[in-house]
This record gives structure tokens, sequence and C-alpha cells, in this order.
């Protein structure tokens, strides 16, 4: 059990941290420099403060009740998934790894929310030719990173010597 705790610790608070810090640089530079382009736009970063959720969706919902859905909700959902993460049986190394990211991930999102009045700080754009991604942050891209990997481990299943192997090959 105290291994898992150091673990989601390390994880969740390196993710927190990492973007943290990443917010803080984009919010003192950003919007005084403005957009910054690199290899060719396939990259940029462009500060924006996003009152929604992702791709600003509720963003135009009254005050309370925005603050219902993507603060008091998200921080009740992220305990939920702190708790199973922490006391969860049969999870492995891995599970717990991603559920971490999407924990630290969250974090990130919600504090922003808490400290910038509902506010969360985007910066990243990235893209190829007229396919470009909607701004996000590194929050963002960690709990996308925890979806995919809980999503992998979801389609595997121990053999009975346990290593993992694709569900549905034997």
């Amino acid at each position: 059990m105290i291994r898992r705790v150091l673990l989601v610790l390390l994880v969740a608070g390196s993710c927190l941290g990492c973007d943290q810090i990443t917010k803080g640089i984009a919010r003192s530079t950003l919007p005084a420099i403005g957009p910054l382009s690199y290899l060719g736009d396939a990259v940029r970063l462009q500060y924006e403060e996003n009152p929604g959720g992702m791709l600003s969706l509720g963003a135009g919902l009254p005050g309370w009740l925005r603050s219902l859905l993507l603060t008091w909700s998200v921080a009740l959902l992220i305990a939920v998934f702190l708790a199973y993460t922490l006391v969860g049986r049969n999870l492995g190394t891995a599970q717990v790894v991603w559920l971490s990211l999407l924990i630290g991930g969250g974090l990130g999102n919600l504090l922003d929310r808490i400290m910038h009045d509902g506010i969360v700080i985007d910066f990243l754009i990235v893209g190829l030719g007229p396919f470009q991604t909607a701004v996000f942050n590194m929050a963002d891209v960690l709990i996308l990173a925890g979806v995919a990997g809980l999503m992998t481990t979801a389609f595997r299943k121990r053999s009975p010597g346990g290593a993992d192997v694709l569900a549905g090959n034997p």
C-alpha cells in the first residue's frame, strides 16, 4: 500500500508540477510577445484563457452552472479516481500509473479553475497544414495519455505465466 501511495504521489505530483510550470511560463511570456510558431507552424504557442471545458464547451453557461460542472464535479471525479487508485484491488502498476496521469492532469486544470476564477490556461496548438488541434495544455496531454494507457490495459489480460497478452490472443 505504501509503495502505491508513493507511486501515485510521485507520478501525479510530477504531472501537476509540470503542468503548472508550463502554464506559468505561458502566462508570463506569451501575452506580451504574442503567438510563436515552430517547425513550419506545426507547433504554435498561443496564450488563451478558457472558461469552458475541452474545446471551450460550456463557456457560455451561467457562472454557477459552469462552476458546478467544471469545478465541483471535476473535483469529485478526481477524488473518486484517487480513492480507486489507492485502494482498488487487482490494479497493476501500469494501471496505477495511467490513473495517476489522469489525476495529475485533472488536478492541474482544477487548480487553474480555483486560482484563476474558473479559467484554465491553454497555450499549445499542433497541426499539419490545414489540420490543427484546438488550443490545449500539458494537463490535457496527461489526461489523454492516461485514458489511452487505460484503454490499452483494458484490452490486456494475464496469461497463466503472468505475462500480459492482448485479450483474445492466446
